[in-house]
């Protein structure tokens, strides 16, 4: 057995500091010096590791563990799914479909400014409530690029509307993650998540034209922007509020589409916008429904399985004694598997920290890919199994250093999480006191850095959110709320995020350009959290 050790320095703000000294270097890395992804990546890799050696005292074997663990989720289930998503792309536009797509967003509006709001807000918006875990980052970013977006935009765009849109990615999974380590209703959490996330889903898309054409570009396609903005800020919050979190993102994102492609009948904006290397030739073509069911299929394929992948009857396929439950692994990793022994405050009594590598071979979403993909290229096959297994390869060789890269920052996160560096970071935070609710967020958004997930993120410091807000005498349910929303705010920076992006825009290695794009404003959106959460803190104790 293993105690973790939160206060190695015996002051909790400098052992907190200490801790996040990994995250720093990495930043650093990426921002300051430029170096590619997996060198930076490697360096915060390195570091963590000595700290958590030297200076947490944790056995050398036991992290060595935890970095074999975070390899295999790094692998499984993202790396799988990315894969599978970057695959169903490619095979899309080699059989001519992702052409017919372009054709459609043209035909709502030659205006690349309406375009951005279709595909990089609207449409992206819909597919993380459907699949999350990257694959609207990748579809998405690939589909602007093909309409001549700048590569590096492109992912910034996506990267920047996730933070709109995280909080209840995959069917809300990270709302109901919070509720159940909150121990509270998961209507009371999504309520709560709704008095916040709609602020920034209403901002982002003025912010995506902002940053596209200033301000000369909101006031042109204003029209188009107050559309998209209230239809969706408003149902966000009403269906959070009164519903629950399951179709927080797909019922706003489908109605914001479908009314702004009404708005888009009657009204265009006197000046078509552009991007630079866009084809001006390109003008809208009417298309017939055989055209339109071909070139969408991969589209409302992969809408289709992995909405029967998440219902719940399907799920229970897959539960424990469910007749599908034999294709779940659940391997513990010895020597790590309850060995680490967390404690108060981070838990409320002495708990073994479970190590297990969960291998979901027929349940993950990437699965759920493989098959819209079969069944894609089977109804619809205008491409050869010889091309199919091509494009795989060549998926692979496109992948191996965002993969690598990914890795390498679970591995990190893993280690984070049994070490008790991330618990440090936490504690410190904690102990600004009144200034908490201020500071709250933060902690979430510290959570998606390192993990890149909503749901690891609120499996990693709900907890402490509920226990430091009792402490402080204020509602802790309210804390798992800013937990969970300022963890999305950190979507556009986080490392996985950031190497799904590149790959799927064809920029490995430019990870540094990217995260340029989009810090300032993952900053903006969480800093506005921030002043949300302190209002909210000292009104609803």
């Amino acid at each position: 057995m293993w105690f973790q050790e939160y206060n190695p320095i015996g002051n909790e703000i400098l052992s907190g500091l200490v801790a996040v000294i990994p995250i720093v270097v990495f930043l650093l890395g990426l921002t300051v010096f430029k170096l590619k992804g997996t060198i930076a990546a490697s360096l915060t890799l390195i570091s963590a590791l000595l700290i958590t050696t030297f200076v947490y005292k944790m056995p050398i074997d036991a992290a060595l563990l935890s970095l074999i663990l975070g390899v295999g989720k790094a692998l499984w289930p993202i790396g799988y799914i990315i894969i599978m998503a970057v695959w169903l792309y490619k095979m899309s536009v080699k059989s001519g479909k992702f052409d017919i797509v372009g054709k459609t967003i043209i035909g709502i509006s030659n205006d690349q400014r309406i375009q951005l709001l279709v595909i990089g807000f609207c449409f992206l918006s819909f597919l993380e409530g459907v699949s999350g875990l990257g694959v609207p980052i990748a579809i998405c970013s690939a589909l602007l690029v093909s309409l001549g977006f700048h590569p590096i935009k492109a992912a910034g765009f996506c990267l920047i509307s996730n933070a709109a849109t995280g909080v209840f990615a995959t069917v809300g999974i990270g709302v109901f993650t919070g509720a159940e380590v909150g121990n509270m209703p998961v209507s009371e959490l999504s309520a709560l998540t709704a008095l916040s996330v709609p602020v920034i889903a209403f901002i982002v898309p003025f912010l995506l034209i902002f940053i596209q054409d200033g301000i000369k570009g909101v006031k042109e396609i204003f029209p188009a922007l107050i559309t998209v903005s209230l239809v969706f800020s408003v149902f966000q919050f009403l269906i959070a509020t009164f519903v629950g979190p399951e179709l927080t993102n797909i019922i706003p994102s489908l109605l914001a589409m479908l009314t702004l492609a009404l708005v888009m009948r009657k009204w265009e904006p006197k000046n078509v916008y552009y991007e630079p290397n866009a084809d001006r030739t390109k003008i809208a073509e009417k298309l017939s429904f055989k055209q339109l069911l071909r070139g969408w299929s991969p589209f409302y394929f992969l809408t289709i399985v992995i909405g029967i992948w998440s219902l719940p009857f399907f799920s229970k396929l897959f539960a424990e004694n469910g007749p599908l439950s034999f294709t779940t692994l659940h391997i513990k990793i010895p020597n790590l598997h309850e060995r680490i022994i967390q404690s108060a405050p981070i838990a409320l009594e002495e708990t073994a920290m479970p190590a297990i590598f969960h291998w979901d071979i027929i349940s993950s979403t990437g699965t759920a890919i493989l098959v819209a993909a079969i069944i894609t290229s089977t109804v619809f096959s205008e491409i050869t199994m010889k091309d199919r297994v091509g494009l795989f390869g060549e998926t692979l060789k496109e992948l191996k250093t965002p993969l690598i890269i990914i890795i390498l920052v679970l591995s990190f996160a893993s280690l984070s999480n049994y070490s008790g560096l991330s618990a440090s970071i936490g504690l410190a935070l904690a102990n600004t006191g009144m200034l908490f609710p201020l500071f709250s967020p933060l902690l979430g958004w510290l959570g998606v850095f390192l993990t890149g997930s909503v749901v690891n993120n609120n499996a990693l410091f709900a907890g402490l959110q509920v226990v430091t807000a009792k402490q402080l005498a204020l509602n802790p349910s309210l804390f798992v709320a800013a937990n969970t929303v300022g963890g999305a705010m950190a979507k556009p920076i986080a490392p996985t995020s950031l190497a799904i992006a590149a790959a799927a825009v064809g920029q490995n290695g430019k990870e540094s350009e990217i995260l340029s794009f989009t810090l300032k404003y993952s900053l903006l959106l969480i800093t506005i959290i921030c002043i949300i959460n302190f209002m909210l803190a000292y009104t609803m104790t």
